[in-house]
């Protein structure tokens, strides 16, 4: 039965990241207006749900990391009760944060989880050493990193674009709306009539949609920075699908029963479903609340994404992909100084809060389960 509660509950955590997670690699083409959300949103799922099969065959180094292994001790990571109360604390924890619309780090929040699940378990045997230095150091430095290099790229670029003579075109907005007009009746009464009216409008340059004119090596540089862009966007959501699916599926290597590749790829459809259905909240935090930026800056943002998600992969740190893209997000917002640092410090808030939160519900629900079994 515990079994059982242990895959519900992973299911859960999967989902709830998804609702989280699953948007960030594509928040800039949304944010930017290269596409709406519902383009957005499914090219989120495909690419994450084909990081997440991709786990299945590379990502063996978070499987170990995330299986509690070293943290706590070998036999309560044995203990379908203490990884029940994991999943159960970090995925309620997630899920709540979104229905606030705050981005946070899953990789927080199973943090916070296994150390609280852990303390009431075992106490001081928590090795708090490895949590400084497998788990905490990496989800510091990854959101300083990142807002490094997405300034850095983003700089880079423009520079190169300059030197290239792309420039940029301002839009201006022609259309029709309904004028209210007054007009006289033979009953010499006058009678309100709506009618349609041409109107153009022009706007600052920060509220423009701002768009690139002109050609690069014989290319529309319009078009080569929106395909860019979209597969920048596939390729973080490819790199957070790769990143996260094996620290949430860590959680089933206990369950013997089940193949863990069934479970990866019962984590993967999760976070898909996930993702599909819940992510709008977050979305709209993650677009249109951190930086306004175009289609080349959102390049920019998402290629240093991809590369330090992917790197942190490859050599099994368990970075967090919220951190990651938030810090290019501002990064990029630094260097344009439309950074909007009251949303930011509201992002930055719930980081703090998602560690002692997570561990709080973990600890009470590992009370409660040990509870039920005697």
């Amino acid at each position: 039965m515990l079994i059982v509660l242990l895959f519900l509950a992973v299911c859960f955590l999967a989902w709830s990241n998804g609702a989280n997670d699953n948007f960030k690699g594509v928040a800039s083409l949304f944010g930017s207006g290269t596409c709406g959300y519902r383009v957005a949103i499914g090219w989120a799922t495909a690419t994450t749900f084909a990081g997440s099969l991709t786990a299945i065959f590379v990502a063996e180094g978070l499987l170990k990391k995330f299986s509690g292994k070293g943290l706590v001790p070998d036999a309560l990571t044995a203990s379908p009760a203490f990884l029940l109360a994991v999943a159960f604390g970090a995925g309620l924890t997630v899920i709540l944060a979104t229905r606030f619309g705050f981005p946070i780090s899953t990789t927080h929040g199973l943090t916070g989880a296994l150390v609280g699940a852990g303390f009431l378990a075992v106490g001081w045997q928590v090795n708090l050493a490895m949590v400084g230095k497998a788990f905490v150091l990496p989800l510091c430095l990854s959101p300083v990193l990142a807002i490094a290099l997405g300034g850095l790229i983003y700089l880079l670029f423009r520079w190169t674009r300059l030197r290239l003579h792309v420039t940029k075109e301002l839009c201006i907005c022609v259309g029709a709306e309904q004028q209210v007009i007054p007009l006289p009746q033979p009953s010499g009464v006058l009678a309100a009539q709506a009618l349609p009216a041409v109107s153009m409008a022009i706007d600052s340059v920060a509220s423009c949609d701002e768009r690139y004119a002109g050609h690069c090596l014989g290319l529309s540089a319009r078009r080569s920075v929106d395909t860019a862009h979209f597969l920048s966007a596939g390729a973080v959501s490819f790199a957070r699908g790769l990143n996260d699916t094996p620290k949430i599926a860590a959680l089933l290597l206990v369950a013997r029963a089940l193949d863990i590749r069934w479970g990866l790829c019962a984590v993967a459809a999760a976070m898909a479903l996930g993702g599909l259905l819940n992510a709008r909240r977050v979305a709209e935090t993650m677009a249109h609340g951190i930086t306004r930026l175009n289609g080349g800056q959102g390049f920019s943002a998402n290629l240093a994404t991809a590369v330090l998600v992917t790197t942190a992969s490859y050599h099994g740190l368990p970075v967090s992909t919220t951190h990651v893209s938030v810090g290019a997000l501002l990064g990029i917002g630094i260097a344009t100084r439309r950074a909007q640092w009251k949303s930011v410090a509201g992002i930055v808030l719930s980081w703090v809060v998602t560690l002692p939160c997570a561990a709080l519900l973990a600890a009470a629900g590992y009370a409660f389960a040990r509870w039920l079994l005697h």
